[in-house]
């Protein structure tokens, strides 16, 4: 271990919560939280660390030909101060939301800490997204700034004008449409005075996937990163040790890549490698591990299926760590991991609204393949029934979370009553409503079983159909529409629209045409895998759509 090892591990921004590391039950019954009154993301995941050793590293970011970029802390202080000074300059300030529409990167951070050091909100867009989804979000968010890049800019300027909150576009790259974000920070000086944050001011808004209607944002306090720690130390096997590095091929855009890896690594000083995978690759995700000594990974289960297909695994790979979440693995998954990577994957459960809350952990408890595992030190997870009653072991219930927790989102933005009914008082105790139903066992282990909605779970995506449907529906041949899920062997679900058209329309080169439709409009990751034509779809009595029996049907 070198001597900057050993200063890393002794300073007090590495300090485990989860202390000591030991039985399960010890850990959870020795736990408790410590949230400070002031916090601030930015100050703990970069300026601390820059303040202690300013060329510590804190990003890797491998471009497209292969060639990579170091980051320290020092650099990234620097580019986000004088960021957060053109962001003043522009108008924002406290409580402003300010979208990052980019892939993994260096400028992602940059945007993030310079908004959190001006105490705006952080709204992070996936890059797939079309034109109709990121007007929707940026218009209910009320986006003033937009920080995207060239690929994206076309999107941007197709809805601009229907969105009148909308102040400012920056580029990463100079480009028409947009300022040179570059070149505003070379002309800026660095801020000197940041706000001074609560740990309960907003920090980042993700919109949900729209699985029970539109998408709804979701806001979170700076203090769920706080949130987050526990679970990162142990689905990680006693996180963070010397020469762990971490990288994810899930994009930061989501909470998964934004907050299961990216950000609670950075608050260790732990470094992590950035890298815009328009496509996930086998071979040249496991060249990447190999390349930068990747020790520590956030893997969605679609990855780890394709990384199990390819032979492809180069010498050097040394993973020392594994957590995924979204779907159950299987045993023969956690089994290959376990021979051919030498790693026990860790499996963990999470929605946007509260994220890893429950979790398996090889070094800590008897792992039962199948099982989201037990609730992760610091959060009380239990499963209720319609009625509020608990349930007894072997009997299904809804997921459920005792509120308040750390981890827990402050409210959905601008919908009082759906926040209300997320939440469920029993006795005078406040439970949040995860809208997922499980299992629980004898000893404490949780299986998932299902949604208690219509949510397609593809390719480690949740995928919600209501905007799809509408998004269908705009073509003037569709009459009706439904997005259902289908069983895949590599997706664990296939998204399927089930379509009924006007009255004499063609239905030669229809199919193609719907898929087109939503790709462009939405995004492809949500794109329908096929379409299916009907005459007429089955509804209930008030006119509700019945997807579940076009799934059984």
């Amino acid at each position: 271990m070198s001597v900057s090892d050993v200063a890393w591990l002794a300073h007090g921004r590495a300090r485990k919560l989860v202390s000591p590391w030991g039985p399960w039950r010890d850990m959870q019954d020795g736990f408790s939280w410590d949230i400070p009154e002031h916090f601030n993301i930015a100050e703990r995941c970069c300026d601390s660390w820059a303040a202690l050793d300013p060329n510590r590293i804190a990003l890797t970011h491998v471009r497209q030909d292969g060639t990579s970029e170091d980051w320290s802390f020092g650099r990234l202080k620097e580019a986000s101060d004088r960021f957060a000074t053109v962001l003043r300059d522009a108008g924002l300030g406290k409580g402003d939301r300010i979208a990052v529409l980019l892939g993994q990167g260096p400028e992602v951070l940059i945007t993030h800490f310079a908004a959190y050091k001006l105490g705006a909100v952080v709204l992070p867009l996936f890059t797939l997204f079309g034109a109709d989804a990121l007007a929707y979000r940026l218009s209910d968010s009320g986006a003033k700034l937009v920080v995207t890049d060239p690929d994206n800019i076309s999107k941007l300027a197709e809805i601009r004008s229907d969105l009148p909150t909308l102040q400012a576009v920056f580029s990463v790259v100079p480009c028409d449409g947009a300022e040179d974000m570059w070149r505003a920070m070379d002309a800026a000086d660095p801020l000197v005075d940041p706000v001074d944050t609560l740990s309960e001011d907003p920090a980042v808004m993700i919109y949900t996937s729209g699985t029970t209607g539109p998408p709804k944002g979701v806001l979170h306090a700076h203090r769920f990163l706080l949130g987050h720690l526990p679970c990162v130390e142990t689905f990680n096997e006693d996180f963070p040790q010397a020469g762990d590095k971490g990288w994810t091929p899930a994009d930061w855009a989501w909470i998964g890549g934004l907050m299961d890896l990216a950000l609670p690594f950075l608050y260790y000083g732990v470094p992590i490698v950035s890298h815009r995978m328009r496509k996930f690759e086998a071979e040249l995700a496991y060249r990447l591990m190999a390349a930068h000594n990747v020790r520590n990974l956030f893997m969605p289960p679609t990855a780890l299926k394709l990384l199990r297909q390819s032979d492809a695994m180069p010498e050097g790979v040394d993973i020392r760590s594994i957590g995924s979440g979204g779907e159950s693995l299987g045993a023969g998954l956690l089994d290959w991991a376990d021979q051919a990577l030498g790693v026990k994957i860790n499996e963990f459960y999470g929605q946007t609204e509260c994220n890893l809350v429950l979790s398996s952990v090889a070094g800590a408890m008897e792992v039962k393949p199948g099982s989201m595992g037990q609730p992760i030190p610091g959060h009380e997870v239990t499963l209720l029934a319609d009625d509020g009653s608990s349930v007894g072991p072997g009997e299904m219930g809804e997921i459920c979370v005792k509120a308040p927790d750390p981890v827990m989102f402050l409210h959905y933005w601008n919908l009082p009553e759906k926040t209300r009914d997320k939440f469920h008082d029993v006795d005078g105790v406040k439970w949040l409503r995860t809208g997922d139903l499980a299992t629980r066992d004898a000893a404490g282990y949780f299986t998932f079983a299902s949604r208690d909605d219509d949510v397609i779970t593809s390719a480690g995506y949740r995928i919600g159909p209501s905007e799809i449907e509408n998004c269908l529906m705009t073509h003037p041949d569709v009459t009706m529409a439904a997005v259902i899920g289908v069983p895949d062997p590599l997706r664990t679900e296939a998204v399927k629209a089930v379509v009924v058209l006007r009255d004499g329309c063609a239905r030669d080169g229809m199919e193609d045409a719907l898929i087109q439709l939503v790709r462009n409009r939405i995004s492809p990751h949500v794109a329908p895998r096929s379409v299916a034509f009907v005459d007429h779809l089955p509804m209930t009595a008030t006119g509700k759509i019945m997807r579940r029996e076009l799934r059984d049907g």
